[in-house]
């Protein structure tokens, strides 16, 4: 596989994680309730996973373009 790939799975993966944390931290803690199980939280994380890998594919191929990786 190609590094620039990885690391842009390995970056969206983040993103994913770090969205459904700070959705169970605002279930926990939070004073407001959001209405949703895990079920309705998974698409979710996996448009933030998607988006965000695509980010990191695109704006690293961009500075690698740039000479600034």
């Amino acid at each position: 596989m190609d590094p620039r790939t990885r690391a842009s799975l390995l970056w969206g993966a983040a993103g994913a994680l770090t969205f459904l944390v700070l959705a169970q931290t605002t279930r926990l803690f939070g004073p407001i309730e959001l209405g949703m199980g895990l079920p309705k939280l998974l698409p979710i994380a996996l448009a933030v996973f998607a988006v965000s890998a695509w980010l990191g594919y695109v704006v690293e191929r961009r500075l690698a373009q740039n000479r600034q990786v």
